[in-house]
Parts: structure tokens; C-alpha cells; sequence
């Protein structure tokens, strides 16, 4: 439960809110505030993940501060999401993880990359580790099939699991008639307005971030982080299917489909976070929550260096190098998947479902009136 301090807080805001209005065309939060004339703990904790912190309520909020009503929605709301972000954890005590979250990433890289350099150059001759090697199955010869898919897989399963109960948990505390008023038309809707970040474009002229001047810039970025990591999925998936159903053996032509598919993956989450980093250092950090720029920068760092890795040792794959590449990257993609539930990823489980929530309320509030 969100601390007590932040919820009235939150609620002070929302009421003057709801008195002003001024802000309604900006974003989704506003309208789904009107909604409401009292705001409970769910009300507010679905508030606060509806918002995209793109700060344009507070460059032209008249209460901002200095005004002595002091009103930073987008801080507040930042603050409120991580709270529930670590209790709606999944197991609840590495909800923890989440306070000194830059920290716990930056552990996880160094051990999961000196767990995976010290078992691969601990069992494997360094002939095989430093030599050149081409062809189908040339991966395997330096690290077994085996030995890459059953622990990965199984942690990339494990962090899909926490994160489903984490929404679920979600679900049951924000959602009003719980499943009730789920229709297709309204998943539909939540899961197109996550594609295609609607809500990042301050009613049509962007979001004043990093500064006052609106832009698309944030949202451009937003597309290539996360339309990179899904086509790096995707590739991954298609070099499966050709593995198991057709036995077409990794690694791939240039010209293949999990190649063009990795290769513009990996561009996303080189351009993507680096300029998401570049927009954080630039913004104006009155709205936003100092203590989570550590979650923030360890996250896209991490995927930064998942799509450098990965198109690096696209490159070099037939070279000597092609062995520490190849350990290097697993590394990192492990350190990846054993921290999506407790980091900077699950926001985009609690902003979808808050979405889906939000299309279900809006299309109720039509049959309404």
C-alpha cells in the first residue's frame, strides 16, 4: 500500500484538478479524473500509471510552484507509481529491489557477466574460445545449445510469471467490477493506444519535454526502445521456429529474417535509449522524481548495451572475437531478463492495463450519456 503521505497528497491534487480542468486535453489522466468526484487508493494508483509523465499539465499549470498550492502532478505520480510498483511486486519482499533499483541492476549485470565469462572460459578449451568458427551451428561450438536455451529460457519464464501476477495485483486493487467490464473493444483499444503512445502527444502539438518547447521527440524515442526490443523478440522467436520446425541451424544469412529482424531490433535499442538518456539529462527536474533516475538510466543503459552486444557480435561473428561476444551478450541479456519484473519494464504492464481500463471507462461514460 502506497504510503499515506503520497495518497493525500495525490488526492489534493486531484481535487484541485477536477476544480480547474484546464489540463483535460493533454492526456488521458484528465478526462478519467472527471470521471470522479472522491479518489480512493485505486483510483489514484490507476491515475498515476494512466500518466505518461510527459509534464505538460505542469509547464501551464497555474498552481505550479511557486503558486502556494504547489501542484506537480507529474511528480506526485512518479512517486506513486513506484510505490506500487514494489507492492505489487511478485515474490512481495523483492518489491525491495525497487528503492535502490540502479543499484540491484547494476549487481545483476556484474554477476550474471562474471557468472557467464567464468563458466564458459572455465569449461571450454580456448582454442574453440578465441578461434574462428563459421557455419551452421557455429554458436554452439562455443557455448552448447543446451547451455544457452533451458537456463534463459527458464528465467524469461520465471520474469513473464512475475509480472503477470504483478498485473494481476494491479487489476484486482485498481480496476472498478474487476473483469466485468472488459470487452474486446476496449482491449483493443488500451493495447492501441500502448502501440502507438497516444498519450505522448499533449493533444496533438507533443509534450514540452525536456523543456518548455513541445516536441515528439519522447515519443519518437519511446517507439524505437520499444519497437526495438520487440523486433529483437520477434527475431528470436523466427530463429526458433526455423530451429525446431524446419532444422535451419543459427547462425543465419544477413539477408534472413531473424538477421534483418535482430539487426533493426538492436538499432532501436541503440537510438532508442540513448536518446531517451539524452532527453533525461536535459529535462527539467522540478516534475519529476529524483529517486527513480536511477531505475530510469540503469534500464536503458542495460538495453543499450543488449543492442550493442548483440549487433556487435553480429559482426564479428565468424572473427575471434566471436566467442567473448557471444559470452559478453548473454551476459547482459540475462542480467536483462532477471530483472524485467523488478525494474523499469513493468511500467509497461501497468500503463497498458491502465489503458485497457481507461478504453473500457470511456466507452462505458458513450453508452452513459
Amino acid at each position: 500500500m502506497p504510503s499515506t503521505e503520497l495518497l493525500k497528497e495525490a488526492d489534493r491534487l486531484m481535487t484541485i484538478c477536477n476544480a480547474c480542468r484546464y489540463c483535460e486535453a493533454f492526456c488521458a489522466v484528465f478526462p478519467a479524473m472527471e470521471e470522479r468526484r472522491t479518489f480512493s487508493s485505486g483510483d489514484l494508483t490507476y491515475l498515476a500509471n494512466l500518466c505518461h509523465g510527459c509534464q505538460g499539465c505542469y509547464t501551464v499549470c497555474q498552481y505550479a510552484p511557486p503558486h502556494e498550492f504547489g501542484v506537480n502532478v507529474p511528480k506526485t505520480f512518479a512517486a506513486l507509481r513506484s510505490e506500487t510498483y514494489a507492492d505489487f511486486a511478485w515474490p512481495g519482499f523483492l518489491g525491495r529491489l525497487f528503492k535502490w533499483n540502479g543499484v540491484a541492476v547494476s549487481l545483476a549485470v556484474a554477476l550474471t557477466l562474471t557468472l557467464v565469462l567464468l563458466l564458459v572460459f572455465g569449461l571450454q578449451d580456448l582454442e574453440i574460445m578465441f578461434g574462428s568458427h563459421s557455419g551452421a551451428g557455429a554458436f554452439y561450438r562455443v557455448i552448447p545449445y543446451e547451455a544457452m536455451v533451458w537456463p534463459f529460457g527458464l528465467v524469461f519464464l520465471y520474469a513473464l510469471a512475475a509480472m503477470g501476477v504483478g498485473g494481476f495485483r494491479y487489476w484486482r486493487s485498481t480496476a472498478r467490477n474487476g473483469f466485468r467490464r472488459l470487452t474486446a473493444a476496449a482491449i483493443l483499444g488500451g493495447i492501441l493506444d500502448t502501440l502507438t503512445l497516444k498519450n505522448l502527444g499533449g493533444g496533438g502539438g507533443g509534450c514540452p519535454y525536456p523543456n518548455e518547447t513541445f516536441s515528439f521527440a519522447r515519443r519518437i524515442f519511446h517507439h524505437f526502445t520499444f519497437y526495438g526490443f520487440m523486433l529483437c523478440f520477434a527475431a528470436t522467436s523466427v530463429a526458433t521456429v526455423y530451429d525446431h520446425w524446419f532444422g535451419w541451424i543459427a547462425p543465419y544469412a544477413f539477408t534472413s529474417v531473424p538477421v534483418v529482424l535482430g539487426s533493426l531490433g538492436g538499432i532501436g535499442l541503440l537510438v532508442g535509449p540513448a536518446g531517451l538518456a539524452w532527453l533525461k539529462m536535459r529535462a527539467d527536474p522540478a516534475p519529476r522524481a529524483g529517486a527513480l533516475t536511477g531505475m530510469d538510466v540503469a534500464f536503458l543503459l542495460l538495453l543499450f548495451m543488449v543492442g550493442a552486444t548483440g549487433l556487435a557480435l553480429l559482426t564479428l561473428r565468424e572473427s575471434a572475437a566471436m566467442g567473448s561476444l557471444l559470452a559478453i551478450h548473454l551476459g547482459f541479456v540475462l542480467a536483462l531478463f532477471a530483472t524485467l519484473p523488478y525494474g523499469k519494464m513493468v511500467h509497461g504492464i501497468y500503463r497498458m492495463l491502465a489503458l485497457v481500463q481507461n478504453a473500457a471507462e470511456q466507452k462505458q461514460s458513450i453508452y452513459r450519456n
